[in-house]
């Protein structure tokens, strides 16, 4: 079966940094286009982050110039670096196989001095 499965979240200070990882398996990784998201307490799940099969890569304005989402097809991995973080991305990140029902189990960041 698919199974996705995020690490790298925890405690951060303010313009601090994270390196979330996900790794996949049961599924052909490779032609997947892949995203994540992220779920604030009380708020809806929103997108963060999406990159292609195809390497291609977009991110909502909140995002912009501060995450960069990337693959390793060979690891069947994929990255989301987060830099200058702020209190407002505080949230469960999830990782997300586009247009499939399939998710991680979320991990848990949180930017706070």
């Amino acid at each position: 079966q698919v199974q996705l499965v995020e690490s790298g979240g925890g405690l951060v200070q303010p313009g601090g940094s994270l390196r979330l990882s996900c790794v996949a398996s049961g599924t052909v990784f490779s032609v997947k286009n892949m995203a994540w998201y992220r779920q604030a307490p009380g708020k809806l799940r929103e997108w963060v982050a999406v990159i292609t099969s195809g390497g291609s890569t977009s991110y909502p304005d909140s995002v912009k110039g501060r995450f960069t989402i990337s693959r390793d097809n060979a690891k069947n991995t994929v990255y989301l670096q987060m830099n200058t973080l702020k209190p407002e991305d505080t949230a469960v990140y999830y990782c997300h196989i586009q247009t499939s029902s399939y998710w991680g189990q979320g991990t848990q960041v949180t930017v706070s001095s």
